[in-house]
Formats: structure tokens, sequence, C-alpha cells
């Protein structure tokens, strides 16, 4: 299956949204020298970045208003090839099959999901996070911080 898009774990968007954020400079070099022709957020991650952005504990002086944090989910939303996934399949057959497949914490379930995702509509899922190796069928780009 090739690749039709790019889908970022949540801590890649934060990272590209914050000139603060420690893995700021990867994440624009993903952004400019790997990223496929289509970025694509989707409800969990476009939700995370407004959610995360807004926290003054993660974000310190760097913090952003809600009303802030959905103008750079616009902006982000604005560049080109850059949108929201309207997948061809939700995954949950995927995702339900990864769970009852191994014995995963329940932190990790909101990155099954998005491996399901990913695996589901053909994406290559992009992230910091190592952990994403567990999910068999996966295709995704790890990120060195």
């Amino acid at each position: 299956m090739s690749i039709q898009a790019d889908l970022p774990d949540l801590n890649v968007w934060v990272s590209l949204a914050s000139t603060a954020h420690q893995h700021h400079a990867p994440a624009v070099s993903y952004w400019e020298q790997q990223a496929s022709e289509s970025i694509l957020f989707c409800e969990i991650t476009a939700l995370g970045l407004v959610r995360l952005v807004s926290q003054p504990k993660l974000m310190g002086s760097a913090v952003k208003s809600t009303a802030e944090a959905s103008a750079i989910l616009k902006a982000f939303c604005a560049q080109p090839g850059v949108g929201m996934a309207e997948p061809e399949h939700d995954g949950w057959e995927i995702f339900h099959a990864i769970l009852c497949s191994t014995e995963l914490p329940a932190r990790h379930c909101t990155d099954a999901y998005l491996a399901a995702l990913a695996i589901a509509n053909g994406c290559r899922l992009v992230s910091f996070d190592r952990g994403f190796k567990r999910f068999a069928g996966l295709e995704w780009l790890q990120l060195k911080p």
C-alpha cells in the first residue's frame, strides 16, 4: 500500500506550534524535509493541540488562550496540503484487533487508535514516541529529538 498522507501524532503538532518547545527544531526539520504532500489532523490530534497549547503547566510562558489555540489550528489547516482527515475507513476493527491481540496499557489506547486509523487509511504516522513500533503493519516515521 502506498502512503497517502502523513498523520502526525500530537507531540509533533505541539512541537511545531511552539518555538519554545524542546523538539521544535526537529519537528520543523520533518515539516520542511520529510513531510508527505498531504499532512492530516484527525479529531484527536486537533482537539489535543488546542487543549495542550492552552495548558499553563505544559506551555509555561508560551501558553495560549483557547481562542489563540484555535487560531493556531486554523493556521496549520490553511497551509498547503494540510487538512482534517476524512478517513475512508474509521479503523475501529483494527483498533479492536490491536486491543485484543496484546496486553496494552490503558495509557496507550489513544496511540492504538491513531495507529489503527493510519493503517486503515494508508497513512504514515509521524511521532517522537518510540512506542509506535509495537503496532504491526504500521508505517511510521520516528522523529529524533
